[in-house]
């Protein structure tokens, strides 16, 4: 069999092994490096794609252990083929948790060496694809956060540089388009998650509330104060503190908003001793803040200081590729729920569903998904679906898209209809599995 012809890497000590190895491998179709000792590997590795890394064990100064854990720390990608002629458990044990894929023991016949390296090369592959596969379920289906598109992927992106900082954000989207669960992501997936996640919804909680809700107040603060109180922000100290509707506050709110910002501290109603506090605070909104601020009815300094890092909560028009996987989360969602199961959608009904522009985002979605469920069967077809969302004519946006995605939202339609079954998926689109987990990264 004629071999890829990929680049192995041989590093060993002795000259005449050096030799033996490379025209083995040459023979066998490979393009190979050589280096005699660690340091000359770690060299070539820095400078030259390569595909398998050999290496003996053995070696004056630096060893081919500390190579290994080398590789696995800074190419870990690359498979690692360990050769000895000192051979011991202890030493192929701790050539494995190193990193290394397979042990070849010296002497060893060509034959055996080919088998080792495809092996390796092959496992390689395998692992490589399992990662792939690993990291793009985790990225899809992201801490309750579902979706397909680019802006999806961006957005998780965002999320996995903040979640561990208290640096302050602002939300801003449609209503439906999960800020707060954008919110509760960057919470429950950093290092504060075992700290308090606190929501406040602005626009609930009338005006001459929010502050005493917020701050707290001192006995006396005011009628009615007849005890102190903590605010939600005691509450919520050392963790995360979610102002939901943040254009609904009041301009002293704000005025007391930003003095937490800029001094990490608060003052309760009432009080003249400032306290400080740690606590990161996320922000959301639907308004048009800058709107706001020309207005007058929102500050310009604070609106700066929420602003420090800003994330949009796309609408559900602008990333139709999401509504295929949302459509599937919400399926297995209730058919738990309404105790059933086998739950289908035909490739029609999401055709209709993917059209629709969605102007309520993801919670009319899944308020749709809901009714349908109930409704079903066992099968979603175009019948049950509401005559508002039906016969709605392409838009042009529908068409003004990259090939690329409007290729993926087909193949995820296409394997809605089939359960997710990729074998049946391949055959109906007349591709490979290969091709087919190509075209979904």
């Amino acid at each position: 069999m004629k071999l890829k012809k990929e680049n192995i890497l041989i590093v060993d000590d002795n000259y005449d092994m050096l030799e033996l190895l490379q025209r083995n491998l040459k023979s066998f179709n490979f393009h190979t490096y050589k280096a005699s000792s660690v340091n000359e590997a770690i060299e070539v590795l820095k400078s030259t794609s390569i595909d398998l890394l050999i290496t003996d064990l053995q070696m004056p100064e630096i060893n081919g252990i500390e190579l290994i854990k080398y590789a696995s720390e800074h190419f870990p990608s690359i498979p690692k083929l360990v050769i000895t002629g000192f051979p011991s458990v202890d030493t192929a044990i701790n050539a494995v948790k190193s990193g290394a894929l397979d042990y070849l023991i010296k002497p060893f016949t060509s034959e055996e060496l080919k088998k080792a390296v495809q092996n390796c090369l092959k496992n390689a592959v395998q692992n490589s694809n399992q990662s792939i596969e690993k990291k793009v379920l985790k990225e899809t289906f992201y801490a309750g956060i579902v979706g397909d598109s680019e802006e999806h992927f961006k957005l998780i992106d965002v999320i996995e540089r903040v979640k561990d900082n208290r640096v302050t954000v602002l939300i801003e989207g449609e209503s439906g388009t999960g800020k707060e669960l954008i919110a509760r992501a960057i919470h429950y997936n950093g290092r504060f998650a075992s700290q308090p996640f606190i929501t406040v919804n602005c626009g609930g909680i009338p005006e001459t509330l929010l502050e005493s809700e917020l701050f707290g107040y001192v006995k006396g603060a005011f009628t009615g104060a007849n005890e102190t109180k903590k605010g939600l922000f005691h509450v919520a100290a050392g963790g995360t503190i979610f102002l939901d509707e943040i254009g609904n506050a009041s301009l002293t709110v704000q005025s007391r908003l930003l003095r937490v910002l800029q001094e990490k501290e608060i003052t309760m109603v009432g009080s003249q001793t400032p306290e400080k506090i740690e606590i990161r605070i996320i922000s959301a909104t639907n308004s048009n803040l800058q709107n706001m601020i020309k207005s007058g009815t929102f500050r310009e300094d604070l609106y700066y200081r929420l602003n420090v890092v800003s994330i949009e909560s796309t609408p559900l028009r602008n990333r139709k590729s999401d509504v295929v996987p949302l459509i599937n989360t919400f399926i297995k969602k209730y058919e738990k729920e309404y105790g059933k199961s086998n739950i289908t959608i035909t490739p029609k009904a999401i055709d209709i569903l993917t059209r629709h522009d969605w102007p309520g985002n993801v919670r009319e979605l899944e308020n749709i998904m809901q009714r349908l469920i109930v409704m079903c069967d066992h099968e979603i077809d175009v019948d049950l679906i509401p005559k508002q969302l039906k016969y709605k004519q392409p838009s042009d946006s529908d068409y003004l898209k990259p090939l690329r995605e409007i290729e993926k939202a087909y193949i995820l339609k296409v394997l809605s209809a089939v359960n997710n079954n990729k074998t049946k998926a391949a055959e109906i689109l007349q591709i490979d599995r290969k091709t087919l987990r190509q075209k979904l990264l």
